[in-house]
């Protein structure tokens, strides 16, 4: 099983590419996608999913042009796109019954089915209660409930964990690890902690290029020598985040004690501090900003 993108580009307008030479090779397990707002990570899932045409470039599933046949990667394909719309007067049986049809499932299977992701995503109790009473982490469940209906094995998620409690949110990532063993997935996500805990390896984005594809270890190897916690007065931490990339602050009774990342500590205080993955990126994303 393989997925194979080669100088993919996608061009919103003449001067405005929202992917621009992007090229990755990935087999089975999760890969996730990290970057800031608009870094093109929604962009590629839309194309990866067939709902975009790219510009240029091409993205092969298993020798399939995923462009050229369309329908042959829908039909392995599961999507939870970012803006995942509803009917509200709908309930999940319902809803999940209508979209299993759309997908070919009918009769006793796609019922068992649907009762089992029911169960997966803990919505069980709530199976008769129309989907626009439900709150927002309880309609982000049905997302992901529907994304599994064909047991994909290329499964594309776009920050499906938004609007989880904690608890939900570790019940998401155990199953995406329990997923991945024989499929693909593709997870972005704004919360690092999500990719740490079950991410493969990890493609670093920014303005629609790929800085950096690694496994997390990889990553974090990158910044060791180069994280440090310093602790400064709460007036002077605006000048320090003017001059340096810091991470996390927390509040101590001996002022703000901030992680600095940077290949210099910031003064003879500073002390060397075990690097995280949120500090790789922030480190990745800061040398790749002063190079554009």
């Amino acid at each position: 099983m393989n997925l194979s993108i080669t100088k993919l580009g996608k061009a919103y307008r003449r001067d405005f590419w929202g992917l621009k030479d992007f090229s990755l090779d990935f087999d089975c397990g999760v890969l996730g996608l990290l970057g800031p707002n608009g870094a093109g990570k929604s962009t590629l899932m839309r194309i990866l999913a067939t709902v975009t045409r790219p510009t240029e470039g091409s993205a092969n599933w298993n020798g399939f042009d995923v462009v050229k046949s369309p329908n042959k990667i829908r039909a392995i394909l599961g999507y939870l796109p970012q803006d995942f719309g509803i009917y509200p007067n709908l309930n999940s049986v319902e809803f999940l019954t209508y979209l299993a049809a759309a997908r070919g499932m009918v009769g006793e299977p796609a019922r068992k089915r649907i009762n089992q992701l029911l169960e997966v995503v803990n919505l069980a109790d709530a199976r008769k209660r129309r989907l626009g009473s439900l709150s927002g982490g309880m309609r982000q469940r049905v997302g992901i409930a529907q994304a599994l209906l064909n047991d994909p094995r290329l499964l594309i998620v776009d920050e499906p964990t938004a609007g989880l409690d904690p608890e939900e949110r570790i019940r998401f990532r155990n199953l995406l690890s329990e997923l991945a063993g024989d499929r693909i997935v593709i997870l972005s996500s704004h919360i690092v902690s999500d990719l740490e805990a079950v991410a493969t390896s990890i493609a670093i984005m920014n303005k629609g290029r790929l800085i950096v594809h690694a496994m997390p270890e990889e990553l974090l190897r990158s910044v060791e020598g180069k994280v440090w916690e310093v602790i400064v007065a709460s007036s002077e931490l605006p000048g320090l985040k003017g001059s340096h990339v810091v991470g996390s602050t927390t509040r101590t009774s001996e002022g703000v004690k901030a992680r600095i990342v940077g290949k210099q500590p910031t003064n003879s205080d500073s002390r060397a501090a075990t690097p995280t993955l949120e500090d790789a990126y922030l480190f990745l994303l800061a040398g790749n900003q002063n190079d554009q």
